[in-house]
């Protein structure tokens, strides 16, 4: 089988691989679709080789069609149509008997810590599974995964219907979550500084504010009708992004920090003692969250033609990361194999 293999710093390798028989409680996945996202982006980068073993076939967001069953993977059969939640917890650190599997202290996230959906016959232990619809086109399912982690930050905000909501970063995550809230009721805008994704995400009906050249605290004062934001979302990862949300949201006002921020940032929290804001931190998501993914895009509650901006063959994934870095790429899908 082919394989895309992360080998150094900025290289990537297509490289053939046996592709072993599913073990028990295990299933080989036929990949269809993979999508990249910024996580890996930082793979590409040499930013986690202190986490990843090379060479590393990465990918997490993926669609697919059961090739092989391994004994005791009870319930499923060769041809459902399936994704795969990339999370392996232990069950017994102090997280996950608290009933906080998604953020084990020993997570291992397959396809960063373990081999990932870069290549065309996967085997992943059965309980990953997620069972996808018939007539949910592959490439559509390949989004599963992102949309679930928008679906998993929206639930941490407790947002309601009416809630005024300012998403900061109008990236791949940023469009999905101002998606979903959206769909939960609430009135959305996002602020981003390119001006090509500004465009795109007001074509899809959000306000858009441009922080270099509006003020944005101004705006969403006026916005609001003097109360500030509901929620925020930082999305961005950038440390101005961070340093101005506070003054963003209303008294008890909820800031959720989405972004992977790789150094500590500068927080207003005299703004958090005096408006009593909450700050909260959102990673990854849990198995209610996929299912709801599942359903929002089944909904045609997601613009996946806005989000998915091309697609490619593994031969072509480097230059995919060269439109993902420069941002004139959402969201790439690699067409890894049978994409029936």
């Amino acid at each position: 089988m082919r394989t895309l293999q992360y080998t150094a710093p900025r290289t990537l390798v297509v490289a053939d691989a046996e592709a072993p028989a599913p073990r028990p409680g295990e299933v080989q996945v036929g990949v269809s679709y993979a999508g990249l996202c910024g996580t890996d982006l930082h793979i590409f980068h040499g930013d986690m080789d202190s986490r990843v073993e090379r060479p590393l076939v990465f990918g997490h967001e993926m669609s697919g069609i059961l090739t092989a069953v391994g004994s005791d993977a009870d319930g499923w059969e060769v041809g459902d149509r399936v994704t795969v939640m990339p999370l392996a917890w232990d069950g017994v650190c102090p997280a996950c008997r608290a009933g906080n599997e998604h953020i084990c202290q020993n997570l291992d996230f397959i396809g960063i810590d373990s081999p990932g959906a870069l290549q065309e016959r996967w085997n992943v232990p059965a309980s990953t599974l997620v069972r996808l619809p018939e007539s949910m086109p592959l490439d559509v399912a390949a989004l599963v995964e992102p949309v679930a982690v928008a679906v998993h930050d929206v639930r941490r905000s407790e947002l309601v219907v009416g809630d005024r909501v300012v998403v900061i970063g109008g990236g791949p995550i940023g469009v999905l979550i101002a998606s979903v809230a959206r769909h939960s009721g609430a009135d959305v805008a996002v602020i981003e500084v390119d001006e090509r994704r500004r465009a795109q995400i007001s074509g899809l009906g959000f306000a858009t504010i441009d922080p270099r050249t509006t003020d944005q605290a101004a705006w969403v004062e006026e916005w609001t009708e003097g109360a500030g934001a509901d929620v925020v979302f930082e999305v961005s990862g950038a440390a101005a992004a961070v340093a101005g949300a506070t003054g963003l949201a209303k008294v008890r006002g909820t800031i959720v920090v989405v972004a992977i921020h790789s150094q500590p940032r500068e927080v207003d929290l005299q703004r958090v003692f005096w408006r009593e804001l909450r700050i909260l931190g959102a990673r990854v998501y849990r198995r209610e969250d996929f299912e709801r993914a599942v359903e929002l895009l089944e909904e045609g509650a997601i613009p996946t033609q806005s989000v998915i901006t091309r697609i490619v063959d593994l031969d072509s994934a480097q230059e995919a990361f060269a439109d993902l870095e420069s941002g004139r790429a959402m969201k790439v899908l690699v067409r890894v194999g049978d994409a029936a």
